[in-house]
């Protein structure tokens, strides 16, 4: 009961809204995402150049560096490479993040875009439970000092610059020179990122519950040149050997740091992870098989609700 003279305070709940802005796919499903959480008495927030093409729908124009900051969620509309976006936008401020499918493969989306609203009635009851994800912390030194620190939730991949030379590498594992590679790169990965540029390189897939760390070398020239798994608390260290190649440093695809010869890029677990957003249960394993299109026919183990012929 409200005692008099005490004004009760409203909730404010306020959603990020990311999305592709270059897919009028995109833009047009924001617009009806973005209207029924308006309608439900949602903040939508969206960086200034997306709100543009919101604005009836009374989206909120942010700065990008602050957009995420008082949100209770980040909702991204696009493929993979906008969730690596929004995912930069919601780890500050320990916001989950919640992807709709627009791309091909979209293994950190929890949704399809078919699915769209199921996933808006979630979000207004609140009916999303909250998964982390290891990240990964990098620095890079030149001679002995720091040049450059950031972090990736997939993958930190070192590559050569140039198309016809490769890379001479030396790979080090909890300060112990492990191996030297000719080799065109090396990605270092977490176990989301598994399914990413490591999958491509040739490495596991590790399941997101599983602790560890993934080491894999991109064509490398040797006989020990096998994907690794190494410990969640390992420190992995990449050095380009002095007087040989330049390189490039990407961490998720989307930040780039020049590499010279002689520098160091070592790789540990940062200690903030990405919270992903879920709203529905579903075994890794049903992931990969819809992912990937999986063929498993034939399965003769107990069906879930809703498979018809082909169990996953």
């Amino acid at each position: 009961m409200t005692q008099p003279g005490v004004i009760p305070t409203v909730e404010v709940r306020r959603v990020l809204l990311v999305m592709h802005g270059g897919r009028a796919e995109a833009v047009t499903l924001a617009r009806e995402v973005a209207q029924e959480l308006c309608d439900s008495g949602i903040e939508v927030r969206a960086e200034a150049d997306e709100a543009a093409a919101l604005v009836q729908c009374g989206v909120v124009a942010v700065d990008l560096e602050h957009a995420a900051e008082g949100c209770e969620l980040v909702v991204v509309l696009g493929g993979d490479g906008t969730i690596l976006r929004g995912a930069e936008l919601a780890r500050p401020y320990d916001v989950p993040l919640l992807g709709v499918n627009l791309g091909h493969v979209g293994f950190l989306a929890e949704a399809e875009v078919e699915e769209v609203s199921r996933v808006v009635r979630a979000v207004v009851d609140r009916t999303w439970s909250v998964e982390e994800r290891t990240t990964l912390e990098v620095v890079v030194t030149v001679d002995g000092c720091e040049t450059a620190r950031t972090w990736a939730l997939n993958e930190a991949s070192v590559e050569k610059e140039s198309r016809e030379r490769m890379l001479e590498l030396l790979v080090a594992v909890d300060e112990r020179p492990l191996s030297r590679w000719g080799c065109d790169g090396v990605v270092v990965a977490t176990p989301t990122g598994s399914t990413a540029y490591a999958f491509s390189a040739g490495g596991p897939v590790v399941w997101p519950e599983v602790e560890a760390l993934l080491v894999v070398p991109i064509s490398a020239h040797a006989l020990f040149a096998r994907p690794l798994v190494v410990s969640p608390s390992s420190r992995v260290a990449v050095e380009l050997l002095p007087a040989k190649t330049d390189g490039v440093l990407w961490c998720d695809g989307r930040r780039l740091v020049e590499l010279p010869a002689g520098a160091r890029v070592e790789v540990t677990r940062h200690p903030t992870p990405v919270r992903l957003a879920r709203v529905q249960p579903a075994p890794f394993t049903d992931r990969l098989v819809a992912k990937f299109d999986l063929p498993v026919q034939g399965w003769r183990g107990t069906r879930r609700r809703g498979e018809n012929g082909s169990s996953m």
